[in-house]
């Protein structure tokens, strides 16, 4: 049986439980998630339509994060869109900037009764999907922070301790390559070391207040001394055989790691489930590191995964089912299922203080990692960032870092030619916008 075809029956399965009740209102949710993500999708649907009789959830899968925005922007402009989108870290400014696509969740809510609390939700979740003002536009659903995976064994045998901060790393990270490891690799440069390097150390990203106040004329800052810096340590760690670069994919980097061949991976929060089932040794984890030269103790990262986004344009009584199943999902008992069953960081308070109780982190004390990195002090520009036509930004990082690690380019040209194709895009975004 084909993957598409389990996703389809499984969907099938949701639909038919949905309408089980006559009398249900069914509403849609567009998603593009697969493997073990896509069926606790299915999971948590058959859970809020066993709750009440009144609704009718229907998960349907629409390929990739990249596949589902696209699919869902087209569903809009012809009047055939879903309930509910789930869309990406990078895809959030293409939505929201969307001229009455979506309604914000937190109006949704509140609209449909109930008394929608932001501070519930913990630090690093609660802004990147909001407005200026702190207004939620999308309900961040699967949240992940990025974080150090740890081969206790290599440092063990090196006889070093753990780094917490790059100047950390430097000193051992000679000791860990002597005995016999590659010290480092890390699998997505652009959220990790991009990103999430100007959160972790509290620097503006762009102006506009990192694209949220406006898209008018935003503008990246790409060239800032300190990001600059940052790869040109890469550059040097990677020719000192102290860094590798696998490969521009996810997985290149995270099988040595599962292998045993690295001393640390920077992964996601969301990888740990995973890895219990693919490492070949024992693992820990720890905060992302940062450089205490730049600003002293580093700041909260902001979350990456994706959001569910309310689509405008509803019948009343779909919005107030919307409304309903994001109650629900907010739920501390089910943000704790979804939490343990797919490793997402819990993206409440409560949900978090639950697993807690329950004595989850005792017995697993990697998923504790990524909530508390999120949970650290906030700064002003550890907020998250508003950045238009971002997917196509992010290829033109790709494109630019493997030239830096292949030595077709320095890094100083590298980040000016991001910078300027970057500042293209959004200038064309801000024309395009609505």
């Amino acid at each position: 049986m084909t993957m598409i075809k389990k996703f389809s029956m499984a969907a099938m399965a949701v639909a038919m439980s949905a309408t089980s009740s006559l009398a249900a209102t069914n509403i849609t949710w567009w998603h593009g998630m697969g493997g073990r993500n896509g069926e606790v999708i299915n999971e948590v649907s058959q859970k809020f339509n066993a709750s009440q009789t009144a609704c009718a959830l229907t998960p349907i899968s629409k390929g990739t994060y990249e596949e589902a925005l696209a699919t869902g922007i087209a569903a809009f402009r012809s009047g055939e869109q879903p309930n509910i989108l789930q869309v990406f870290d990078a895809g959030a400014a293409t939505i929201i900037n969307a001229k009455g696509a979506t309604v914000a969740a937190e109006d949704l809510i509140n609209n449909a009764g109930y008394k929608f609390d932001r501070n519930a939700f913990i630090e690093g979740v609660r802004y990147f999907y909001a407005d200026s003002k702190g207004k939620f536009i999308g309900m961040p659903f699967n949240s992940s922070a990025p974080i150090m995976y740890v081969n206790p064994q290599a440092f063990e045998k090196a006889g070093v301790a753990v780094p917490k901060t790059w100047e950390e790393f430097e000193a051992v990270a000679p000791k860990l390559k002597e005995a016999g490891f590659i010290p480092m690799t890390a699998s997505q440069l652009t959220w990790q070391f991009t990103e999430n390097f100007f959160s972790r150390q509290n620097i503006q990203f762009a102006n506009n207040n990192n694209g949220y106040d406006s898209v008018v004329d935003t503008k990246m800052n790409l060239t800032d001394k300190n990001l600059v810096m940052m790869f040109e340590k890469l550059k040097a760690w990677s020719d000192a055989g102290l860094y590798k670069f696998y490969g521009a994919s996810w997985n290149d980097n995270q099988k040595p790691f599962e292998e045993g061949k690295v001393a640390m991976w920077i992964g996601s929060s969301g990888s740990f489930g995973g890895l219990q089932k693919t490492a070949s040794m024992p693992f820990s984890a720890d905060f992302l590191p940062y450089w205490s030269s730049i600003k002293g103790a580093g700041t909260n990262t902001f979350i990456g995964g994706a959001a569910l986004f309310a689509m405008a344009g509803k019948p009343e009584a779909e919005n107030k089912c919307t409304a309903d199943f994001f109650q629900f999902l907010t739920s501390p008992e089910i943000q704790k299922f979804y939490h343990q069953a797919t490793g997402y960081v819990a993206i409440t308070k409560a949900a978090y203080e639950l697993a807690k109780s329950e004595g989850y982190y005792e017995k697993t004390p990697v998923a504790e990692v990524g909530i508390k990195q999120l949970m650290l002090p906030s700064g002003e520009w550890s907020k998250g960032y508003r950045l238009g036509f971002y997917p196509q930004i992010r290829s033109i990082m790709e494109r630019e870092y493997n030239k830096i690690f292949s030595g077709e380019t320095t890094v100083q040209k590298a980040f000016e030619t991001i910078e300027k194709e970057g500042n293209d895009l959004l200038t064309r975004f801000a024309k395009t916008a609505g």
